[in-house]
């Protein structure tokens, strides 16, 4: 079994806990799972009007046609998800026959105030559904950013969370295989 995971965060911020969960999840992925990480910096807001994709837009596009799953790291903005993350489906949702994203399995996760960032992957979940993306429904992984489960880097030090990225990750192989048939 060979995966190859594009990993998309919401957050622009290096030292966003949202990226931490990610690079926890890169690090910690199971035998055969690759995980990439995106880098959304210079992705502009998704406009029509724009007669050539800009070079890093290219990039993300090319790197989700390779992926044979995406893994969401969800901020919570204002009780839904960050405008980064929505604006890179919103390009990737352009190509010809949604191509990029119809059928492409997917796992979410997220670290935020109070609830994680449960309003926000939800709301992301309906986003998928539009698309046609296939969203692994269980486990879910929602920290808790201001407990002390992170490092000042945004780095994941919780025992408990890192066991639920992990078991995420499992679970996303097997969405991904089973799609895969």
């Amino acid at each position: 079994m060979s995966i190859n995971v594009l990993a998309i965060c919401g957050s622009l911020r290096a030292k966003s806990t949202n990226r931490g969960l990610l690079r926890y999840a890169q690090a910690h992925a199971p035998d055969g799972m690759k995980i990439h990480l995106a880098d959304l910096q210079d992705v502009p807001f998704y406009n029509a009007d724009l007669a050539e994709k800009p070079a890093a837009v290219k990039q993300l596009l090319k790197q989700i046609g390779e992926a044979d799953a995406l893994l969401f790291g969800c901020p919570e903005y204002n009780y839904s998800l960050a405008p980064a993350l929505k604006n890179a489906i919103d390009w990737a949702s352009r190509e010809p026959d949604n191509q990029l994203l119809t059928g492409k399995p997917v796992a979410i996760m997220g670290a935020g105030g109070g609830m994680g960032t449960s309003r926000a992957q939800y709301h992301l979940r309906q986003v998928c559904v539009y698309v046609n993306l296939y969203p692994l429904n269980q486990p879910e992984v929602f920290a808790n950013a201001f407990t002390g489960s992170f490092d000042n880097d945004g780095n994941l030090t919780d025992e408990k969370i890192q066991g639920m990225v992990r078991k995420q990750l499992d679970a996303l192989a097997k969405w991904q295989q089973q799609l895969a048939r």
